[in-house]
């Protein structure tokens, strides 16, 4: 899939919860981090200087989890066209075995970082990052 982007995340201290594993909002974070990273990589400079993006909604789907230590590849890619102001963006992180172990499906739109207000998705913005 040529809209995909990958990044390693290893989990460290700061990160473990009381279980002994990777705490709920660590997931969440390295989502933000690696959406992030997808942007700065894929877009060009002048839409990022125009437009930022925030969550609506995440879904996660856990499986596994890792401790200190370990460390997982995240996939992400956005499956569909954009509808408005919004697109589906999925993470997909998997261990060192190649097994799946978190699944996030999150919901983002992009406002306009002038007026603060949300700008529609066209087709020049969301090209780079559909599928071929």
């Amino acid at each position: 899939m040529s809209n995909s982007y990958t990044m390693s995340f290893t989990a460290g201290p700061e990160h473990i919860d009381f279980n002994g594993h990777v705490n709920n909002m660590v997931w969440l974070q390295w989502v933000q981090d690696i959406a992030t990273a997808h942007w700065e990589a894929v877009a060009p400079p002048e839409h990022q200087a125009k437009y930022v993006w925030f969550v609506t909604r995440h879904e996660i789907d856990y499986r596994g989890n890792i401790v200190e230590g370990e460390e997982v590849t995240a996939r992400t890619f956005i499956p569909d066209p954009p509808q408005g102001a919004r697109f589906l963006r999925c993470v997909d992180f998997t261990n060192a075995a190649g097994k799946p172990i978190v699944k996030v499906r999150s919901i983002w739109a992009m406002i306009d970082r002038e007026t603060g207000r949300p700008q529609r998705i066209t087709p020049d913005i969301s090209a780079p990052f559909m599928p071929a």
